[in-house]
């Protein structure tokens, strides 16, 4: 059963039963890196933790938009690289995101890769909200977060799909409590939709969540 409202664009939630809520800021945790290296491992460890936060945020989506969730979680919650059953269990419950839900995603992603900005926008709340309680560890995740984004073109994409897909589930909660709070929706903000970015860094596991093909 959806547990939204579409009216036009606007995709407005039900409120959000507390067990599902409490999810949303342990699905942001991922390890960030917190140095900066110029060699290949420090940017396929950005890119296999984007992919990774980016799964893991729209299997949470579906479920905050379906109201449910399974009763075991343990897989979600892997820090490690996204591979063999426990990706396709994550693409699995990713898939089952709706439509007009999933369309927020993709609008926050093509507009922050479409904007002279995206570094500075994706950067801070990728690292503020896996370091929540560790100032100085996500103040170094941020630089190297930056860093990557203005210097490997290629990793835009991914590091975008990462912002795009938790800021959303994040919305969608403070779009819920404003429900439980005032008894009227309130719609999940989302950023104008831009271009579907060219090949370059587009992969294909962003085709696939994103369903680009």
């Amino acid at each position: 059963m959806e547990r939204f409202t579409v009216k036009g664009h606007r995709v407005c939630p039900l409120p959000v039963p507390g067990e599902l809520a409490d999810l949303v800021p342990r699905i942001h945790e991922v390890d960030w890196p917190t140095w900066l290296d110029p060699g290949p491992r420090m940017l396929r460890d950005v890119l296999d933790l984007s992919r990774l936060l980016t799964a893991r945020s729209l299997a949470a989506l579906s479920w905050l938009a379906l109201g449910d969730q399974p009763a075991n979680l343990d897989w979600l919650w892997t820090r490690r690289r996204l591979t063999g059953p426990r990706q396709e269990r994550m693409y699995g419950a990713a898939a089952a995101v709706p439509d007009p839900v999933l369309a927020l995603v993709v609008a926050d992603w093509t507009w922050v890769l479409g904007t002279a900005y995206g570094g500075r926008v994706t950067a801070p709340y990728l690292a503020g909200a896996a370091y929540p309680r560790v100032g100085h560890q996500a103040a170094h995740a941020t630089m190297t977060l930056y860093q990557t984004y203005d210097r490997h073109p290629d990793a835009r994409p991914a590091i975008a799909a990462a912002w795009a897909a938790s800021r959303v589930t994040a919305d969608w909660c403070k779009a819920a409590e404003l429900h439980a709070a005032y008894g009227s929706e309130a719609p999940v903000f989302a950023y104008p939709r831009g271009a579907i970015p060219a090949s370059t860094g587009l992969r294909p596991w962003m085709e696939r969540l994103f369903r680009l093909r």
